[in-house]
């Protein structure tokens, strides 16, 4: 086992995103995922029925407990519902030098709102400079710059922007763009990378988690000494995989398989088998 991430987000009780869907991912990638709870939510696959928050005191505990012990290899964030708990949270890593990896979770699967309107501009001014990744989906980069985005070369453009921000890098995914085909951009101060491109879309309804299995899928990359593009690309490749295997639960947004690097890899998958990166 290689690898401390740290997860400050919330909890999804359909097991399907949040903290649930991040530990399943930096563990089956082979690190060690550790928590701070933001809120609570009543969720399933249909939906977010109700949103619980955990005091900011509370939160600060769970980070300095977790960091004075345990230490952290990386860190990453996912739902911060509002200005008073990112700024709890910034303040709470303002000594951590660990690489950070930012969700900007805005909606939740189903649509419902998971980031008060009040908070974004908080989000912008806080913890984006903060960001060693920011890993945002179409709508979140256009609420974020206030730009449309409609192509590839517009994830490009838009990620740009957001690099302007402060973050160190940003990788925009391109899974809301229309056509048959998905691409995401890695945009850093080097320039930009393409990240799998033209990869299949598989016409399915369990896709719920994605966004958060991605960034901690990320996050244990870096924690494990990988460079930003091969913890991108395999974060990319664990993330597509376990869409196609998707168990297939519930009646709305289904959740993904993220066990399946711990199931024997198809011929086409050797992406995980024989990786060194890999305790």
């Amino acid at each position: 086992m290689k690898g401390r991430v740290l997860i400050i987000a919330g909890s999804d009780s359909g097991g399907g995103a949040g903290i649930q869907a991040d530990i399943k991912a930096v563990t089956a990638l082979g690190g060690f995922a550790m928590t701070a709870i933001t809120a609570l939510t009543a969720q399933n696959t249909l939906g977010v029925h109700d949103i619980h928050g955990v005091s900011e005191d509370f939160i600060t505990k769970q980070i300095d407990v977790v960091l004075g012990d345990l230490g952290a290899d990386a860190i990453k964030t996912g739902m911060l519902h509002s200005p008073s708990v990112i700024q709890t949270v910034v303040s709470a890593l303002e000594s951590c030098v660990a690489p950070i990896v930012v969700d900007p979770v805005m909606r939740a699967k189903g649509g419902a709102a998971l980031l008060q309107p009040e908070a974004q501009a908080a989000l912008v001014d806080l913890l984006l400079p903060r960001a060693t990744l920011l890993t945002p989906n179409v709508p979140e980069a256009e609420a974020l710059t206030g730009l449309s985005i409609s192509s590839v070369a517009d994830l490009r453009t838009v990620g740009e922007r957001l690099l302007a921000m402060g973050p160190k890098a940003v990788l925009m995914k391109g899974g809301h763009l229309d056509g048959a085909a998905m691409t995401d951009v890695l945009v850093t101060e080097d320039g930009a990378t393409v990240i799998g491109l033209g990869r299949e879309r598989l016409d399915t309804p369990h896709t719920h988690g994605t966004g958060c299995t991605l960034a901690s899928a990320t996050a244990v990359g870096l924690a494990q000494s990988m460079t930003m593009q091969r913890s991108v690309e395999r974060a990319v490749a664990y993330v597509d995989r376990a869409i196609r295997l998707a168990p297939g639960y519930g009646q709305g947004h289904g959740p993904i398989n993220h066990a399946h690097p711990l199931e024997r890899a198809e011929p086409e998958d050797d992406w995980f088998e024989g990786d060194d990166d890999h305790d």
